[in-house]
């Protein structure tokens, strides 16, 4: 039999989304007074690792049994976990990061609010709820996540916890794959920026992605960059990419692109003769350290090497362009390529002035290799594999011949 009543409360993102009128995508569930076996007797399934959670019998939405935990060791996992059903309400929503995901409706559609989140859901603030805010470095991701997707500002005292826990040396317990999980949430918010200056500013951007941190306060050329400083235009450039709903690929090749302008002599300064090669190696670097996956790395890297030849579409040769097109593997991968020019208009785009400017650059190379795929390779090559008797040279025959071709119908396509 049941401990006590048991009693189930909506609670965290989907109450906060409700009372904010966003779409609510997913309903989450605490369980006061009750154990894993009275769950099971009721026909729920149990499938949490790290602490009670079961799916209902029929809606198969997830209830997690109420419960606290105690920091034990270093790190976002550092947590031992006690769910009990003595454990109430009140006690489950004090060990959640912020106030505004700390809200609770039980089955009446009564607002249980104890940490007063509805007030700075108004507010348009995020806030911690307790010190224990600062046993797991991935809040601070979140936090500034959230700044992100609300466009809400941290809290004073938030902020200053935050700062507190980069000095600690808690933040560079965060694992990799964790720090890709949130930095690839964030980047796909409204405001993606929002998440980088909050990082930046608690101290979390030169530990986490010191490549990005090191890019403000960096000057360009005035001509090019009316922004002038380098960490300003990168942030400039993913909140384009986020009006323009681009792919997480994209965004994250937006976000590298200039990476290399980082590590600019500053005599040099505001030139950056060369950045482009220099960004590959470190958006690599980058990419390994995070645990990238491979699509957003391979598409970084093909950005970061020919954004700027790609601004320069309309004074590049034929041949220039059927090469750069054979580089970036247009032929195999059309979609790759469209990302690859998103991600470079929103480079373009990405400084004042420019939002409402067009970008023909674009256009011009998507007609350039929508006329060299009108090249049939097949033919080209039965034709030579009829001619030349010699396997080992036909391949780079059949090449040579392609590339010619290619070139004589971008010619002709630009003309």
């Amino acid at each position: 039999m049941l401990h006590k009543p048991l009693k189930t409360y909506l609670v965290g993102g989907s109450v906060r989304d409700e009372l904010l009128g966003l779409p609510v995508k997913d309903h989450d569930y605490v369980v006061v007074g009750a154990s894993p076996e009275d769950m099971v007797r009721l026909g729920y399934r149990p499938v949490g690792k790290d602490f009670p959670v079961f799916l209902h019998p029929q809606t198969h939405e997830q209830y997690a049994l109420a419960r606290t935990e105690r920091k034990v060791s270093r790190g976002y996992k550092g947590f031992e976990v006690f769910a009990s059903p003595q454990v109430t309400l009140q006690e489950d929503l004090a060990r959640r990061d912020l106030t505004i995901n700390s809200i609770a409706k039980d089955e009446n559609g009564n607002i249980i609010d104890p940490f007063n989140g509805v007030a700075d859901l108004e507010a348009g603030i995020l806030r911690h709820v307790s010190p224990a805010f600062s046993e797991d470095p991935v809040r601070i991701l979140r936090a500034a996540r959230f700044a992100a997707r609300f466009n809400f500002f941290v809290a004073p005292e938030t902020l200053l916890l935050m700062r507190e826990m980069v000095h600690s040396g808690e933040v560079d317990a965060l694992v990799p794959e964790r720090v890709w999980q949130e930095l690839a949430r964030g980047l796909m918010e409204n405001k993606p920026s929002r998440m980088f200056y909050i990082l930046r500013e608690c101290g979390a951007l030169a530990r986490i992605m010191p490549e990005v941190d090191v890019l403000f306060g960096v000057p360009q050329p005035a001509q090019a960059h009316p922004e002038i400083d380098t960490g300003v235009h990168i942030m400039l450039a993913i909140d384009y990419a986020a009006t323009r709903n681009y792919s997480l690929a994209t965004r994250f090749a937006t976000l590298t692109h200039d990476l290399g302008k980082g590590t600019t002599p500053p005599e040099e300064w505001p030139r950056h003769i060369g950045h482009e090669a220099r960004s590959i190696q470190l958006t690599r670097d980058l990419c390994q350290r995070i645990r990238a996956p491979k699509d957003c790395r391979d598409l970084a890297l093909l950005v970061a090497r020919y954004h700027s030849d790609v601004h320069r579409a309309e004074e590049l040769r034929p041949s220039t362009i059927a090469d750069m097109l054979q580089a970036v593997d247009a032929y195999r991968k059309p979609q790759r390529f469209e990302e690859f020019l998103h991600a470079c208009a929103s480079d373009f785009h990405g400084r004042p002035g420019n939002v409402m400017k067009l970008y023909p650059q674009a256009g011009r190379l998507q007609n350039a290799l929508t006329a060299a795929r009108s090249v049939d390779a097949g033919a080209i090559a039965l034709a030579l594999s009829e001619k030349i008797l010699n396997p080992k040279t036909l391949p780079a025959t059949i090449n040579s011949e392609l590339r010619v071709a290619r070139i004589a119908k971008i010619t002709a396509n630009l003309t």
